[in-house]
C-alpha cells in the first residue's frame, strides 16, 4: 500500500518512536492523525508535520472509538493504524518493600497490551468495509512489540509481559483478518534513543552500548519510522515480529 493520500493513525504519536512515524508518514503524503493523551505536546506535534491532532486514552472503550469516528470524519477511513503508545517502567516483582503492587502490573498491561487491542479492533473493523486495493488489501496495523518480549531484564517483568503479549497478538490477528485484506505485522525495537533511554545516566549508557553488535549505538526514532513504512509499502509483510535492535540481546540485568 502507497501512503500517500492515504490515512494514517499513529498512536503515541505526539513523541518518540510515534512521533517519527507521524512525521515520515506525513512526507510521505499521508494524512495523518496523532492519538495521544490530552497535552500541549500533541497539539505541537501535530500542527508541525500538519496532522489532525486527537486527543485518547488508548486503553478507553469508548474514547478509542471516538477517536476513530472523529479520523473518519475529519480525514477519511484509515487504513493504516500504527500502535506506539506505551510505557516501561522498571520494578521488581518482590522489592524491599515487598511484593510489587498489583495495579502497578495492570496499568503496563493495560496501555502496553490492552490499549494496542483496543485500537486494533477499533481500526480494523473500519478497514474491513473499505473497497480493496491491490491484492486485495484494505489495510494494515503494525504494532509495537519490542525484544523484551525475548529478554526481558530483572525489572521488566511487567514490561516483557505486555511486550510478548503484543508479539502473540500478532500471528492470530494476521489469520483472522486475511479474509478482510488486513495485514498485522509487529516491530520489536531494541535499544532506541528516545527520551527514555536517553535520560538514563551516561555510565549506564556507556555500559549498555558495550553490548550492542553492530552498529554499536542507540537506534534512532527515524529508523523505527522507516520500517513502519516499508511495512505498509510490502505486502508480503504479514504475521511476524520483525527485531529492529542491531543484533542485541540483552542480559539479565
Amino acid at each position: 500500500m502507497e501512503l500517500s493520500g492515504e490515512v494514517a493513525i499513529v498512536t503515541g504519536g505526539a513523541s518518540g518512536l510515534g512521533g517519527a512515524t507521524a512525521f515520515r508518514f506525513a512526507e510521505d503524503g499521508a494524512k495523518v492523525a496523532i492519538l495521544d493523551l490530552e497535552s500541549e505536546r500533541l497539539h505541537a506535534a501535530a500542527e508541525r508535520i500538519g496532522a489532525l491532532a486527537v486527543p485518547c486514552d488508548a486503553v478507553s472503550s469508548g474514547a478509542a472509538e471516538n477517536a476513530i469516528a472523529s479520523v473518519a470524519e475529519k480525514l477519511g477511513a484509515p487504513r493504516i493504524l500504527v500502535n506506539c503508545a506505551g510505557v516501561a517502567p522498571a520494578k521488581k516483582i518482590i522489592g524491599r518493600e515487598g511484593p510489587s503492587p498489583l495495579a502497578d502490573f495492570e496499568k503496563v498491561i493495560a496501555i502496553n497490551l490492552t490499549g494496542t487491542f483496543n485500537l486494533m479492533r477499533l481500526a480494523a473493523h473500519v478497514m474491513k468495509d473499505l473497497e480493496p486495493g491491490e491484492d486485495g488489501e484494505r489495510g494494515v496495523i503494525v504494532n509495537t512489540a519490542s525484544i523484551a518480549a525475548y529478554e526481558a531484564q530483572i525489572g521488566q517483568a511487567a514490561y516483557g509481559a505486555s511486550k510478548g503479549g503484543v508479539a502473540a497478538l500478532t500471528l492470530p490477528a494476521a489469520r483472522e483478518f486475511a479474509r478482510y485484506g488486513i495485514r498485522v505485522v509487529a516491530i520489536a525495537p531494541g535499544l532506541m534513543g528516545t527520551p527514555m533511554v536517553s535520560g538514563m545516566p551516561e555510565d549506564v549508557q556507556a555500559s549498555v552500548l558495550e553490548t550492542i553488535p553492530i552498529p554499536s549505538r542507540f537506534g534512532k526514532p527515524e529508523e523505527f519510522a522507516a520500517l513502519a513504512a516499508h511495512i505498509v509499502e510490502n505486502r508480503l509483510l504479514n504475521g511476524g515480529v520483525i527485531r529492529l535492535d542491531a543484533a542485541l540481546r540483552m542480559g539479565s540485568r
